[in-house]
């Protein structure tokens, strides 16, 4: 069996400004992000490590965070723009849409637009989400069972969907075309 040691048995590193600015462009480089992301990932980093500079470690953070807005490494507007889109795409709700842009650190004046957006294809995420998961009109059989019904309500629920979507797709039967066709183009129009 492998032992892992405890983070804390290792030794500690120096951490200075230059190398947290390293880090920072190495952070952005690799992956979309927030400001408030950037800065709770410098932030773990100061804690795992020794700070060597006489600034204030957290004051070094928020100018990193500062600078990397700056040359447009960071800008919320559009983390929220692409995040909400891509979440929206793979049939998530708008509850949760909302629920990760808080949860990345997006201020509600920042993710307004992308909130919008996606509540204005509420109907078709929904329908996506159906169709991937094969629930409602996309399914093999009726779901006549109350509880394999409440089981599709609840999937909807988490994926951050309206009851009232749920309800009204799940209505639909397997096979009803002219139905599905009915939600598709209400989903066209959204």
């Amino acid at each position: 069996m492998v032992s892992r040691r405890n983070p804390s048995d290792r030794s500690r590193k120096p951490l200075g400004a230059a190398k947290l600015d390293e880090l920072a462009l190495a952070y952005v480089a690799r992956f979309a992000t927030s400001r408030a992301k950037l800065t709770r990932y410098l932030a773990r980093k100061i804690r795992e490590s020794d700070w060597t500079d006489e600034a204030d470690a957290m004051a070094a953070c928020e100018a990193v965070a500062d600078r990397m807005e700056r040359l447009q490494f960071l800008d919320d507007r559009q983390y929220a723009a692409m995040r909400a889109g891509a979440m929206t795409r793979r049939g998530l709700g708008v509850r949760r849409v909302k629920a990760q842009l808080f949860v990345d650190g997006i201020a509600p004046e920042d993710s307004g637009e992308a909130i919008a957006e996606a509540e204005g294809k509420a109907m078709a995420s929904a329908i996506g989400f159906a169709r991937r998961r094969r629930l409602g009109p996309f399914g093999v059989r009726a779901a006549d069972d109350p509880k394999d019904r409440e089981r599709q309500v609840a999937a909807f629920a988490r994926a951050g969907h309206s009851l009232e979507f749920a309800r009204r797709i799940l209505a639909v039967p397997p096979g009803d075309e002219p139905a599905l066709a009915a939600l598709d183009a209400e989903a066209a129009l959204d």
